[in-house]
Protein backbone atom coordinates (compact mmCIF):
# COMPACT_ATOMS: atom_id res chain seq x y z
CA UNK A 1 0.00 0.00 0.00
CA UNK A 2 1.44 3.37 -0.91
CA UNK A 3 1.59 6.07 1.69
CA UNK A 4 -0.27 9.05 0.21
CA UNK A 5 0.40 11.05 3.38
CA UNK A 6 4.16 11.18 2.75
CA UNK A 7 3.98 14.82 1.60
CA UNK A 8 1.74 15.74 4.55
CA UNK A 9 4.35 14.26 6.90
CA UNK A 10 6.90 16.62 5.47
CA UNK A 11 4.85 19.80 5.23
CA UNK A 12 6.66 22.43 7.35
CA UNK A 13 4.45 24.15 9.89
CA UNK A 14 3.54 27.68 8.84
CA UNK A 15 3.66 30.31 11.56
CA UNK A 16 0.37 32.25 11.64
CA UNK A 17 0.77 35.72 10.14
CA UNK A 18 4.35 35.02 9.03
CA UNK A 19 5.22 35.59 5.41
CA UNK A 20 8.56 34.40 4.04
CA UNK A 21 10.62 37.32 2.78
CA UNK A 22 11.07 37.97 -0.89
CA UNK A 23 14.06 36.13 -2.37
CA UNK A 24 16.95 38.52 -2.95
CA UNK A 25 20.31 38.13 -4.65
CA UNK A 26 23.55 38.77 -2.76
CA UNK A 27 23.93 42.09 -4.59
CA UNK A 28 20.44 43.21 -3.58
CA UNK A 29 21.17 42.37 0.06
CA UNK A 30 24.47 44.27 -0.11
CA UNK A 31 22.72 47.35 -1.52
CA UNK A 32 19.88 47.51 0.99
CA UNK A 33 19.74 50.92 2.68
CA UNK A 34 23.34 51.38 3.79
CA UNK A 35 22.37 54.15 6.24
CA UNK A 36 20.18 51.92 8.40
CA UNK A 37 22.31 50.77 11.34
CA UNK A 38 20.02 47.95 12.49
CA UNK A 39 19.82 46.68 8.91
CA UNK A 40 23.60 46.79 8.68
CA UNK A 41 23.87 44.75 11.88
CA UNK A 42 21.40 42.21 10.49
CA UNK A 43 23.35 41.99 7.23
CA UNK A 44 26.57 41.47 9.21
CA UNK A 45 24.89 38.72 11.25
CA UNK A 46 24.23 36.93 7.94
CA UNK A 47 27.89 37.29 7.02
CA UNK A 48 27.20 39.91 4.36
CA UNK A 49 30.49 41.69 4.80
CA UNK A 50 32.58 42.92 1.93
CA UNK A 51 34.54 40.09 0.38
CA UNK A 52 32.45 37.28 1.91
CA UNK A 53 33.18 34.00 0.16
CA UNK A 54 30.51 32.93 -2.28
CA UNK A 55 31.74 29.38 -2.78
CA UNK A 56 33.35 27.52 -5.67
CA UNK A 57 31.78 28.02 -9.09
CA UNK A 58 31.90 24.26 -9.79
CA UNK A 59 29.65 23.54 -6.79
CA UNK A 60 26.18 25.04 -7.39
CA UNK A 61 24.81 24.01 -3.97
CA UNK A 62 23.56 26.88 -1.82
CA UNK A 63 23.67 24.85 1.43
CA UNK A 64 26.29 22.14 1.95
CA UNK A 65 25.52 19.99 4.99
CA UNK A 66 28.87 18.58 6.09
CA UNK A 67 27.39 16.25 8.69
CA UNK A 68 24.64 15.68 11.18
CA UNK A 69 25.61 14.14 14.50
CA UNK A 70 24.15 12.58 17.60
CA UNK A 71 25.80 14.06 20.68
CA UNK A 72 25.66 12.03 23.91
CA UNK A 73 27.56 13.17 26.98
CA UNK A 74 30.60 11.01 27.70
CA UNK A 75 30.55 9.32 24.29
CA UNK A 76 32.03 10.05 20.91
CA UNK A 77 29.55 11.68 18.54
CA UNK A 78 27.73 9.42 16.08
CA UNK A 79 28.33 11.32 12.82
CA UNK A 80 26.55 10.94 9.51
CA UNK A 81 28.54 12.44 6.64
CA UNK A 82 26.24 14.28 4.20
CA UNK A 83 28.82 16.34 2.33
CA UNK A 84 28.57 14.53 -1.02
CA UNK A 85 26.00 12.56 -3.01
CA UNK A 86 28.03 9.36 -2.34
CA UNK A 87 28.02 10.04 1.42
CA UNK A 88 24.24 10.57 1.39
CA UNK A 89 23.84 7.27 -0.45
CA UNK A 90 26.00 5.50 2.18
CA UNK A 91 23.93 7.00 5.02
CA UNK A 92 20.93 5.03 3.73
CA UNK A 93 22.62 1.68 4.26
CA UNK A 94 24.43 2.37 7.55
CA UNK A 95 21.95 2.11 10.44
CA UNK A 96 23.27 3.09 13.86
CA UNK A 97 22.34 2.11 17.40
CA UNK A 98 20.89 4.34 20.11
CA UNK A 99 20.76 3.11 23.70
CA UNK A 100 17.21 3.24 25.08
CA UNK A 101 16.43 6.08 27.49
CA UNK A 102 19.66 7.96 26.77
CA UNK A 103 19.69 11.77 26.60
CA UNK A 104 21.04 13.06 23.32
CA UNK A 105 21.02 16.10 21.13
CA UNK A 106 21.41 16.36 17.40
CA UNK A 107 23.71 18.91 15.84
CA UNK A 108 24.40 19.92 12.27
CA UNK A 109 27.46 21.46 10.65
CA UNK A 110 26.84 23.20 7.34
CA UNK A 111 28.21 25.79 4.95
CA UNK A 112 26.30 28.42 2.99
CA UNK A 113 27.63 29.53 -0.37
CA UNK A 114 26.60 31.74 -3.30
CA UNK A 115 23.36 33.20 -1.84
CA UNK A 116 21.71 33.97 1.50
CA UNK A 117 19.54 31.11 2.76
CA UNK A 118 16.43 32.31 4.58
CA UNK A 119 14.54 30.35 7.24
CA UNK A 120 16.46 27.08 6.92
CA UNK A 121 14.64 24.25 8.72
CA UNK A 122 15.42 20.64 9.53
CA UNK A 123 12.51 18.22 9.14
CA UNK A 124 12.58 14.58 10.21
CA UNK A 125 9.91 11.91 10.08
CA UNK A 126 10.48 8.59 11.88
CA UNK A 127 8.46 5.49 11.07
CA UNK A 128 8.29 2.03 12.58
CA UNK A 129 6.83 -0.74 10.43
CA UNK A 130 5.45 1.95 8.11
CA UNK A 131 3.64 3.92 10.83
CA UNK A 132 4.77 7.44 11.69
CA UNK A 133 5.90 7.57 15.33
CA UNK A 134 7.69 10.93 15.44
CA UNK A 135 8.09 14.19 13.55
CA UNK A 136 10.81 16.72 14.33
CA UNK A 137 10.92 20.25 13.01
CA UNK A 138 13.85 22.42 14.02
CA UNK A 139 14.33 26.02 12.86
CA UNK A 140 17.97 26.59 12.01
CA UNK A 141 17.70 30.19 10.78
CA UNK A 142 18.89 32.56 8.07
CA UNK A 143 22.55 32.64 7.04
CA UNK A 144 24.75 34.36 4.51
CA UNK A 145 27.62 32.86 2.51
CA UNK A 146 30.78 32.44 4.60
CA UNK A 147 34.12 30.69 4.42
CA UNK A 148 33.62 28.99 7.79
CA UNK A 149 30.98 26.37 8.47
CA UNK A 150 28.10 27.06 10.85
CA UNK A 151 27.11 24.68 13.64
CA UNK A 152 23.65 24.43 15.14
CA UNK A 153 22.75 22.29 18.16
CA UNK A 154 19.17 21.10 18.54
CA UNK A 155 17.11 20.64 21.71
CA UNK A 156 18.05 17.90 24.16
CA UNK A 157 15.90 14.78 23.69
CA UNK A 158 15.48 11.41 25.35
CA UNK A 159 15.42 8.16 23.41
CA UNK A 160 12.34 6.04 24.14
CA UNK A 161 12.87 3.08 26.44
CA UNK A 162 11.26 -0.22 27.36
CA UNK A 163 10.60 -3.45 25.56
CA UNK A 164 8.06 -1.89 23.17
CA UNK A 165 10.43 0.92 22.17
CA UNK A 166 13.28 -1.38 21.20
CA UNK A 167 13.62 -2.26 17.56
CA UNK A 168 14.29 -0.89 14.09
CA UNK A 169 13.16 2.57 12.89
CA UNK A 170 13.26 4.17 9.44
CA UNK A 171 13.65 7.89 9.06
CA UNK A 172 13.60 10.50 6.34
CA UNK A 173 15.16 13.92 6.81
CA UNK A 174 15.53 17.07 4.82
CA UNK A 175 16.78 20.63 5.04
CA UNK A 176 14.33 23.07 3.46
CA UNK A 177 14.14 26.87 3.41
CA UNK A 178 11.36 29.51 3.42
CA UNK A 179 11.16 29.35 -0.36
CA UNK A 180 10.42 25.62 -0.24
CA UNK A 181 13.84 24.76 -1.69
CA UNK A 182 15.00 21.33 -0.46
CA UNK A 183 18.79 21.58 -0.01
CA UNK A 184 19.48 18.04 1.24
CA UNK A 185 17.17 15.05 1.64
CA UNK A 186 18.01 11.50 2.66
CA UNK A 187 16.69 8.26 4.14
CA UNK A 188 18.34 6.55 7.09
CA UNK A 189 17.59 4.11 9.89
CA UNK A 190 18.50 3.31 13.47
CA UNK A 191 17.95 0.65 16.11
CA UNK A 192 16.98 1.31 19.71
CA UNK A 193 18.63 -1.34 21.86
CA UNK A 194 19.09 -2.11 25.54
CA UNK A 195 22.72 -1.02 25.27
CA UNK A 196 25.18 0.46 22.82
Amino acid sequence: MTDHHEDDDFAPTQTAGYKPGEKKTMEEYQNLDAQDESLNKWKESLGLKAGASVGPSDDPRNVVVEYIALEVEGREDVRVDLSTADAIEKAKSAPFTIKEGVEYRMKVKFRVQHEVVSGLKYLQVVKRKGVRVDKTEEMIGSYGPATDAYEKKFQLEEAPSGLLARGHYDAKSKFVDDDGVVHVEWNWSFDIKKDW
